[in-house]
């Protein structure tokens, strides 16, 4: 199972190419004793995952969207749930919506697509790139951007740890997303397969289990 390299916590934590924790590492777990295989976490940057599923190298990635990871891959069924969020600094003015920070720097995350703040902006679209989800709001903080689009699990994470205090405007929420697991044309785990784990972890609370431990 691949893993985005620019993920932090509470989607991963990373050394080298190591997954050692997070959401991404029960996933993982959970979803390898339903399927009755052992399981491997690798991290890989993100222009390597979808070589590494078309090779066959990896089997899956999870808590993506089709949209994001074009290619022969099978999709599973939609089932992590999130947002996506604009966050703006008590400090700056909070926007009316969406479409009034057009022309304005936006914190992003480099490699990462945004195709509903992308459609309500198009070439007003200022994108701000940092390396990482952290890196981006630590760019909020430091002034350095009015506005920042995120994820809200990782921003509520970021937030109860610690690691993120600044006062903030009410998030705008952009999207609803639905993750999903993608499976390599290579694998020899099927997706008939791999959507029953999935339904298991749903219908028997694994996956509210897993998702609470970050919130």
């Amino acid at each position: 199972m691949v893993v985005d390299t620019s993920a932090v916590m509470p989607e991963a934590r990373i050394e080298g190419r190591r997954v050692l924790d997070g959401l991404h590492a029960d996933l993982g777990a959970a979803l390898a004793r339903r399927l009755g295989r052992p399981v491997q976490m690798l991290a890989l940057p993100r222009k390597r995952i979808a070589q590494a599923l078309q090779s066959g190298e990896a089997d899956l990635v999870c808590d993506y969207q089709s949209a994001w990871l074009p290619g022969p891959f099978a999709w599973s069924r939609a089932f992590i749930p999130d947002q996506t969020v604009l966050v703006t600094a008590a400090a700056t003015p909070a926007p009316a919506g969406l479409a009034a920070v057009a022309g304005q720097p936006v914190g992003t995350v480099l490699g990462y697509a945004y195709p509903e703040v992308a459609a309500a902006l198009g070439s007003g679209l200022v994108r701000d790139d940092a390396p990482d989800a952290v890196a981006n709001l630590r760019k909020l903080e430091l002034g350095r951007v009015p506005h920042v689009v995120t994820g809200r699990r990782l921003l509520d994470y970021q937030r109860r740890v610690g690691s993120f205090k600044l006062a903030l405007h009410p998030p705008l929420v952009v999207a609803e997303v639905l993750g999903q697991c993608g499976l390599s044309p290579r694998s020899g785990v099927t997706l008939k397969a791999l959507n029953a784990a999935i339904q298991g972890m749903v219908a028997e609370g694994e996956l509210g289990r897993i998702l609470g431990k970050y919130r």
